[in-house]
Formats: structure tokens, sequence, C-alpha cells
């Protein structure tokens, strides 16, 4: 396992640069990576050759020695030029926060569509990074501008920048390929005239456990939870595929529930971008549902963090739903109206729902009715309630509604199929020559 320093700037903007530093020990630590050491200064700005000043990176190299460290990380972006005065001075291998967040990336992808968002991610990471990478080859060469008189070092970064080039055009290819079947995968789901909800939130709030709680409870077909499930465990980015499922509550309309990635501070940027076809889901949702760790004391950031993610993918304009996940590990004077609840029976209070947000347990089941509950008001603009008396001769009509409406009501009758339902307004139109009264 490599043992790993730290380093942190306090640079007075606002951010709460340890809460920031804590965070990227459990970065490094979702790479294997043990934390034996954190270090930070604080600036006024950032030192334009080596972000924190000369004295504190001599600092640095002496602290990477008395702890045997083998990488050292700065909990922000550098630039290529920053990144290799630091490796020349501090004669260690050099990591970013972004570098570091894409390594969790590359070892977490599991579909073909996340593996080609990541590397290409990491390529134009590394693209402008190619300078120094060769420091120890000459850089000397003949007069003319031709490769043959390049110095060696010169002429191998030009080669390697032509791979990567090559290699991203053929990456972004792939990729196109990728988002067309994609593209025609959502179509075909937009097609059913389901209404669908994506969720999310902060990397580790609980999307995923989420998820398999309401597949557990409401799958679309009996006994399908446990296969239908996705990967859930405690750690920053466990899943970055998105997974799309069908709930189908009793009594209440059946939706698409997504699963999209987790959001972090300071994701980098060319991550978003990698990832925008998957992201899609998300902007092109009925309703979101924000996940939130609420037994995290920074979730009040976290939620800053993602909207302002949503707002750079344009997804700040859809309805939105909070779901506090976790108040079971919160004290009871944390959750809206349990001042008096006694802490170990606290998840007897739980649910709690107040105004568009549930103060829930995904883990423990508690609070999936009242959450149901609250996405069925929130898609219900779309639906309208109505009795229709349906012929014998369509039957189809009949089996139409049965699969894709909430039938509180069958009655038969001399006349017909007599069915109380609350159907797509759509739906409602198609089939107004049924309706009675």
């Amino acid at each position: 396992m490599e043992r790993v320093l730290l380093v942190g700037a306090n640079l007075n903007d606002g951010e709460d640069y340890l809460t920031s530093l804590e965070e990227l020990g459990a970065l490094a630590e979702a790479c294997d990576m043990e934390v034996a050491g954190v270090t930070s200064q604080t600036l006024e700005t950032v030192h334009k050759a080596f972000y924190i000043g000369t004295g504190k990176v001599d600092e640095v190299k002496r602290m990477a020695a008395d702890y045997d460290v083998n990488v050292i990380i700065f909990d922000n972006s550098l630039s290529p030029m920053q990144m290799r005065n630091l490796q020349e001075r501090l004669e260690k291998p050099i990591l970013d926060r972004s570098a570091l967040i894409l390594d969790i990336f590359a070892r977490r992808a599991r579909s073909r569509e996340a593996k080609l968002q990541v590397e290409v991610a990491r390529l134009q990471y590394m693209l402008p990074r190619l300078v120094g990478l060769h420091a120890a080859l000459s850089r000397q060469g003949g007069a003319s501008g031709s490769m043959s008189s390049r110095g060696a070092g010169e002429t191998k970064l030009e080669l390697d920048r032509r791979v990567l080039e090559k290699r991203l055009s053929e990456l972004r290819q792939e990729l196109k390929e990728v988002g067309n079947e994609r593209e025609t995968q959502r179509k075909r789901r937009v097609k059913s005239g389901l209404p669908r909800v994506a969720l999310v939130g902060y990397t580790n709030a609980g999307k995923s456990t989420l998820l398999n709680a309401m597949l557990d409870l409401y799958g679309a077909d009996e006994g399908e939870g446990q296969e239908k499930h996705v990967m859930e465990k405690d750690m920053l980015f466990a899943t970055l595929d998105t997974t799309v499922r069908k709930i189908a509550p009793p009594e209440h309309h059946a939706f698409l529930l997504s699963d999209t990635v987790g959001f972090i501070h300071k994701l980098p940027h060319n991550l978003v971008e990698a990832f925008q076809s998957t992201l899609e889901e998300a902007k092109e949702a009925d309703l979101l549902i924000q996940v939130v760790d609420y037994s995290d004391e920074h979730y009040k950031e976290q939620i800053a963090v993602t909207g302002q993610t949503l707002k750079k993918l344009g997804a700040d304009g859809i309805p939105m739903l909070y779901i506090y996940n976790k108040s079971d590990l919160v004290p009871p004077e944390a959750v809206p109206g349990l001042s008096g609840a006694e802490p170990e029976k606290l998840w007897e209070y739980l649910p709690v729902v107040k105004d568009e947000s549930v103060y829930l347990s995904a883990k423990k089941r508690l609070g999936m009715e009242e959450l149901i509950g609250l996405i069925e008001e929130k898609l219900s603009g779309g639906y309208r309630e109505c009795t229709l008396l349906i012929p014998y001769t369509d039957g189809r009509a009949v089996s139409y509604l049965n699969e894709n409406a909430v039938v509180y009501e069958t009655e038969y009758t001399e006349g017909g199929v007599r069915m109380r339902v609350n159907c797509k307004k759509e739906d409602y139109g198609y089939y107004i020559k049924y309706v009675e009264g």
C-alpha cells in the first residue's frame, strides 16, 4: 500500500479547506492508499510556479522523507508547470485532486461506456501535462525545425502527443456510437409513456441503497429485486454506471427510476464533460430526487455542490424532492419534530415528511411509502381520474389500462367493463369516448 502526504492551501476564499483535505484523505483511501501525513499553508494567492510557497515546498520535502511517503497529493488542480516544478523539487510522484478522482473513476468503471468516458477524461487531463515527462532526455537539437533535427525529448513529446490525440479521436467516435445506442434506449423509454425520475446527489449519500430498497419493495416484476440490484458500498464513487429500473408501487403509477453518478467538490471539468451522455438521464427527467447524507455534518455544503453541478448540466430547472437519508444516525433534535425522541428509539419516529422532503433510512427501509406518496404527488399533474365503460369488443383497452394506469375498481356489466382509473391525460383523451358522466 502506497503511503501518501496530503497538501492543502487555505486561500481565505470561503471554502472549508480542512473539510476538503479530509475528503481528499477519503479519496486516497478509496485508491488503497495510506495517509501518512497532512499539511497546509495559508496563502493570499497561489504561487504561480509551485502552487504553495517555496519555503513550504522545502518543508513538504522534509516531511515526505520523515514519513517515508511514496506519493504527494495536492488538494487542488495543479497547472502543468506547477506539477513539473514540484516533481523536480520534491523528487516524488505528484498527484493533484483531479488526477486522484480520475484514478478512482478508472478503477470503478464497469460498463463499456463508463470506461470510454473515463479514458477520454484521463487523456484530456494528460495532454497539456506531457511537457516535463521526458525531462531526462536531451531537449537540445539542431537549428532547423525538422523533426529529425529536434532533441530526443522533444521528438518523444511530439510522438506522444500524436498518439494521445489519435486515441482521443478514436475514443470520441466509439463514444458517439455508444451514445447513439443510449439515445435509442432513451427514446424507447420515452415512447413507453412512463414518467422518469432520477436520483442525484453527492457521492456516498445512499443513492444506490435507495434504488435497491425501491426495487425490493416495488420492483416491476415479482421476485426481480435482487437480480436487478446495483452495487452499494460505503465508499466514494462505488458505482459509476447509470442504471434505469421500472418501479411499480401498488395503487400508484409506475415510473422509471435512474441512479446517476455521484457528485463531489471540485469534480474535474473533464469528467463532467466526458459523462455528459450518461448524465442526460438527469437532464431529461420529469423529477429529480436529491439524496442527502443527513448524518454528514457538511450535508448543506454537499447540497450546494450538487446544485452547482446540476446547473452546469442545465438540469437546475427540473422539479426536485429532497431525501434526507441516514436520518437514523443523527441525534433526534436534528430532525424536525423529533426534539423529544430518545436517541436509541429514533428509528421509531422515522420517517418524517416536511414540505417536499422526507427524513428516512433507505438501509432500514424506513420511509419508502412516504417517498412514493411524494413522488406520486409531484407527478400527478400529468394524470386524471375518471370512470370508463369499455365495450367487451375493446379488450385491448382494458389490458392497456390495467398495465399503464392505477385501477381502483373493475366491474363487469351488461354494457361492458366499468373501470375507475387514474390514467395519463394523453390516455384520457384517447379513451374519452368511453368516459361516463
